[in-house]
């Protein structure tokens, strides 16, 4: 992780994790992705925007959903194993407790031909949110010319040409691991 990074500045108590990660699990209906990056960067200050991007760009690697991926993550690196299970239960439990109550209620309603448009409707705004947040972290992030190339690489052969994740990231991620040794040394 960069210097970006808050970390060493402000090291946040396990009930600050808590309640955010609540927070984020709490109004990240549609994508967490936005709801969360405003906590942890706008809000919090936990992390700048590029060390956001940053930690966001190793979850989207990983296995697993992206924020969750960022609540271990984080909670770990502010106050180890402790924090990443705080964080997890945080982002986890109002959810789940949310979809367990939607899910009675929509199995009730779901042959109505309303519950069909507002799914439709919910699928639109989550695909907006996701493009938003997407530009804001590039537009912000601070990112070399490399990495913009290799940023567009990646939503060429995913988005585009709708090629598997995980291939595409085999080849982008030494490609781009080349191309920053290599403007590292011009520097």
């Amino acid at each position: 992780m960069s210097a970006s990074a808050s970390t060493s500045a402000l090291r946040p108590r396990l009930p600050a994790l808590f309640t955010g990660f609540l927070k984020i699990g709490l109004m990240g209906f549609g994508g967490v992705g936005p709801i969360a990056r405003h906590i942890i960067v706008a809000e919090r200050g936990w992390l700048d925007d590029r060390g956001y991007a940053e930690l966001m760009g190793i979850c989207q690697a990983l296995p697993g959903a992206n924020t969750v991926n960022v609540a271990v993550m984080l909670g770990d690196r502010f106050r180890g194993p402790i924090g990443a299970l705080t964080c997890l239960v945080a982002l986890m439990a109002m959810p789940l407790l949310v979809l367990v109550a939607i899910a009675n209620i929509y199995d009730a309603v779901s042959n109505h031909p309303l519950a069909q448009i507002a799914l439709t409707g919910a699928a639109a705004s989550a695909a907006g949110l996701i493009l938003g947040t997407a530009a804001r972290l590039l537009t912000r992030a601070g990112l070399a010319r490399w990495a913009w190339i290799m940023a567009a690489a990646a939503f060429l052969a995913v988005g585009i040409l709708r090629l598997p994740m995980l291939p595409a990231l085999l080849v982008l991620v030494p490609l781009g691991l080349v191309a920053a040794s290599l403007s590292a040394r011009r520097v």
